[in-house]
């Protein structure tokens, strides 16, 4: 069954990879407090005024933050440690990102998207 809710999402995941995602999830939504949960090819995701704006998932081996290419490119330096390839970021569930750097990575996310609308 295809999950409906990020909730739904995470009760397949295996506990250490749901428990590295519930984080990033947290993290997400205290940097985006007006963004929308949601479902967006099959994984969580949030938007911003109905637009998909960065997501998540668990991978076999790896879990991934999709916050796009210009943010990828701007923390680049950071993010050294990471397979990063597409505005995608894979690490491990045992090394996850850094909470401020995902902070900054939405909030970067966030200011793109609303220049974009300007």
């Amino acid at each position: 069954m295809k999950a409906r809710t990020i909730d739904d999402y995470l009760v397949g995941v295996p506990e250490l990879q749901r428990g590295a995602l519930e984080r990033l999830r947290a993290q997400i939504r205290t940097a985006a407090p007006d963004a929308e949960e949601g479902i967006s090819y099959g994984m969580p995701a949030f938007k911003l005024d109905g637009r998909f704006f960065v997501g998540f998932g668990a991978g076999k081996d790896h879990l991934s933050l999709y916050a796009g290419k210009a943010p990828l490119e701007a923390f680049k330096a950071e993010l050294g440690g990471y397979r990063l390839w597409k505005g995608t970021i894979n690490f491990k569930a045992d090394r996850p990102l850094p909470a401020d750097l995902v902070t900054r990575l939405v909030e970067f996310r966030i200011a793109e998207f609303r220049e974009r609308d300007r």
